[in-house]
């Protein structure tokens, strides 16, 4: 258990950290006293500050220097701010207007919506498409592609859309491709996979093989934690003080090339928590060590029961957190109202 603080103490760790995430240098005693006209005397703050240092939400990276927030002073200060209030109005009516005024597509959501993370945190962020809870089918497209080599298209309930180019053992016309994808489509649309594997139905050779690889597809489609993953900001962490010519940045960033690892992260957190609930995850929290400079902000969107995906930001642990966990949870709700109102039937 961490020691509770007084009142003064926790505005003067505010104060550090505020100071620390603007400007990266440590934070001293006189400093504070005159950049902030503080009605305290250095030697008060000197003592606040060294009693926070042995509480263990500051520390003094050498003897004669300042302080600087250890991962349990930036989760104090996070976890004051979960309750804050939200992004000003003007903003919220800014980023909403960008969506609206975008077509309705899956795919550009998703770009703007990392585009729009990483711009308002001035850090890397991450979306992942929603992802069916159930997957079920929506709509089954062929499309002949050159010589025996088929596209096939399956649309998901919820917007998740899987694609995988088939080599068919002869050519087949495009209209009879079109045939049996309308026929496939007819027969399991809104099934899922557990209802289609229970139908009684008398197939041709082509739609025999197709449902095979329908089938599949959906298999594959519910043992995935998460959809397709994208990505923006990534200069914006690798332009930070700390990840200067530093191996840290590279490591992670690992968490948005490894799919194993982002996925580990959002089993153990984001996935347990509400929609549109914020998780903020400093220092790896012990479990992550290619997080161990960093601080990971995420949250849940879209329709239970339906199709969820998660968003979020990655930066250095000197993080604006105030706005970047607003912006957070208004871009979860955001899309999750597009979800509703857009992809489930």
């Amino acid at each position: 258990m961490m020691t509770e603080l007084t009142d003064r103490q926790k505005f003067i760790l505010t104060l550090v950290i505020h100071d620390y995430v603007q400007n990266s240098l440590p934070i001293g005693s006189a400093y504070l006293v005159e950049r902030y006209n503080l009605d305290l005397s250095p030697a008060t703050v000197r003592n606040e500050l060294a009693s926070l240092d042995e509480a263990g939400y500051l520390y003094q990276p050498h003897t004669s220097a300042g302080r600087l927030p250890t991962d349990e002073g930036y989760r104090y200060f996070v976890g004051r701010l979960l309750q804050e209030k939200d992004l000003p109005v003007t903003t919220q009516r800014t980023i909403s207007h960008q969506f609206y005024q975008s077509r309705q597509n899956m795919e550009q959501w998703m770009k703007l919506a990392a585009s729009v993370l990483a711009h308002q945190s001035h850090a890397a962020s991450l979306v992942t498409a929603p992802h069916p809870e159930n997957a079920r089918i929506k709509h089954l497209e062929l499309i002949a592609t050159r010589g025996q080599q088929v596209l096939m298209v399956l649309v998901m309930i919820g917007g998740e859309i899987r694609q995988q180019v088939l080599t068919l053992a002869e050519p087949v016309s495009q209209e009879q491709l079109s045939a049996t994808a309308a026929r496939l489509t007819s027969m399991c649309s809104g099934l899922d996979l557990a209802t289609i594997r229970k139908l009684v139905i008398q197939l041709s050779p082509l739609e025999e093989d197709m449902m095979k690889l329908l089938t599949q597809e959906l298999d594959q489609s519910m043992t995935a934690i998460s959809g397709d993953l994208y990505t923006d900001g990534l200069t914006n962490v690798l332009t930070e003080p700390e990840f200067a010519q530093s191996e840290d940045a590279r490591k992670a960033l690992r968490l948005l090339e490894e799919r194993s690892l982002l996925d580990s992260l959002l089993a153990n957190t984001v996935l347990n928590t509400n929609i549109n609930g914020v998780q903020v995850v400093i220092g790896g929290e012990g479990n992550w060590q290619e997080l161990k400079q960093c601080s990971v902000v995420l949250a849940r969107y879209g329709v239970p029961g339906t199709a969820l995906g998660t968003l979020g930001v990655i930066g250095p642990t000197r993080m604006f957190y105030g706005k970047t966990i607003s912006t957070v949870r208004f871009m979860a709700g955001l899309l999750s109202d597009l979800v509703t109102d857009t992809l489930v039937d």
